[in-house]
């Protein structure tokens, strides 16, 4: 039997390790630098596919945000009331079933992690390279891919320090850059594109339906990691009274990047140029400033998916930590150097980014993952109801703001996502739950592999 490692006298899983811990400004770092990467560089031309108005698009993008508010305030319960590290794996497992905890867990080290951190960094091999002729060289993209991932993963597999002072740097210089690109590509443009952004005959049709469901599936994936800072609980200071703030303010904060940042691409840029590419950043620059200026800006943005990868390299594998940690046949990735950093599980991660980066395609990826993403979300927000209703008695620092309203709200909107995933684009579904069976597997094997991780 599968069990953890609880101090019944607080109901907090047993802290292990260094004394050291993240503080306030590295962990809401964390939350925007794991939002801001591959999917607002990339999406925006997909939806340019189905949608051609621009207040539709725009509020595409404040759908998908007020969704991700929704998500980080019910979080914010549940990682007030469970502060242990491993996010939705340490959520489902003391609400539900240890079996549900290691499935999601499963899910977030084999895709959640390590196939968004191969998707960031390969959208920064793309950009980088979008300024030299490297078409005669086609190994230069994934060499530079890997190269990223593998260096982020020693850096973040050394101390707390050179981790935590390594993310703030580069989430950072992220926003500053997207900031001045916004105000610069506005101002030098010479002529807006004529698209309008105020409500128009058949706008409301169009918010409705099928297209923009499909379309907010890009979006999601666009916000995934607002619940980043939930796997960083046990190593976060006072996390009780920080965890909400964190996710609130590092939710709202990307949101406000998000639309302005679409607001700006649909601006200068020619809607044809971008409808069904993939590098929309660098069209935009390239239409504001000229072509040197949009090949500069391409390596600007390329730099700012470092701080993607870093986000993701320092958050994912502690997830893989306390599966060790609660699963014996899987102890190795639970042990940690002498920083209390664990180690192993991030050299694990960073192996299974290289692999989708030298076997999987992008859009493969992108898809299944937000598709899996969301569903394990779903699970964690509904989870919410039940821990209230199974022990109304657990101290809770933080109550969901609005609740019951904003945890339904965001089970609302994401399962009219997940059902339209599955009606138009069955197969990348159904990978996804390929993947989930997969993890219940792969859990009952552990089962009977090994007993519990004894304290």
């Amino acid at each position: 039997m599968v069990a953890f490692r609880v101090d019944r006298r607080n109901n907090r899983g047993v802290s292990t390790g260094s004394n050291s811990k993240f503080r306030f400004t590295t962990v809401t770092a964390v939350v925007i630098a794991n939002m801001v990467g591959t999917g607002v560089f990339t999406s925006l031309g997909f939806q340019l596919l189905e949608i051609d108005s621009g207040f539709v698009l725009l509020a595409l993008w404040a759908v998908g945000g007020v969704a991700a508010l929704c998500g980080a305030m019910t979080y914010a319960e549940l990682g007030a009331a469970l502060p242990r590290s491993g996010g939705e794996y340490n959520f489902l497992a003391r609400i539900f079933h240890p079996g549900a905890g290691f499935i999601s867990g499963w899910v977030s080290a084999t895709i959640g992690f390590a196939g968004p951190c191969a998707l960031a960094a390969m959208t920064f091999a793309a950009y980088a390279t979008s300024v030299f002729d490297t078409g005669s060289l086609p190994w230069v993209r994934p060499a530079l891919a890997v190269g990223l991932v593998v260096a982020l993963g020693l850096a973040h597999a050394s101390n707390h320090r050179t981790s935590g002072g390594t993310q703030v740097v580069f989430t950072v210089l992220k926003v500053a850059v997207i900031v001045v690109f916004c105000i610069a590509a506005l101002a030098f443009v010479g002529e807006s594109q004529p698209l309008g952004f105020l409500p128009a005959a058949g706008d409301g049709r169009q918010l409705f339906s099928a297209e923009f469901a499909v379309a907010l599936i890009y979006v999601s994936y666009a916000y995934t990691g607002w619940n980043a800072a939930t796997y960083l609980s046990s190593e976060l200071e006072n996390p009780q009274r920080t965890l909400p703030i964190i996710l609130f303010s590092g939710t709202m904060v990307v949101m406000l990047l998000y639309v302005a940042l679409n607001f700006v691409f649909l601006s200068v840029a020619p809607v044809d140029a971008m409808r069904g590419e993939v590098e929309v950043g660098y069209i935009a620059a390239r239409a504001a400033f000229g072509d040197f200026g949009g090949k500069l800006t391409g390596l600007v943005l390329a730099a700012l998916l470092i701080s993607t990868v870093s986000a993701m390299t320092l958050a994912g594998p502690r997830v893989l930590q306390v599966i060790g940690e609660d699963f014996h046949a899987l102890r190795f990735f639970a042990r940690k150097n002498r920083d209390g950093i664990p180690a192993r599980a991030i050299y694990t991660q960073t192996a299974l980014s290289v692999i989708f980066i030298l076997s999987a395609t992008f859009e493969s990826v992108l898809v299944f993952a937000g598709f899996t993403l969301a569903l394990n979300s779903f699970v964690t927000v509904l989870g919410v109801f039940v821990l209230r209703w199974r022990q109304p008695q657990l101290p809770r620092p933080y109550r969901t703001f609005g609740y019951p309203l904003v945890p339904l709200l965001y089970l609302l909107l994401t399962g009219w996502t997940l059902v339209f995933v599955l009606v138009n684009k069955p197969v990348e579904g159904l990978f996804g739950l390929g993947v989930i069976v997969s993890g219940l597997v792969f859990y009952l094997a552990s089962v009977r592999a090994g007993h519990r991780y004894e304290s």
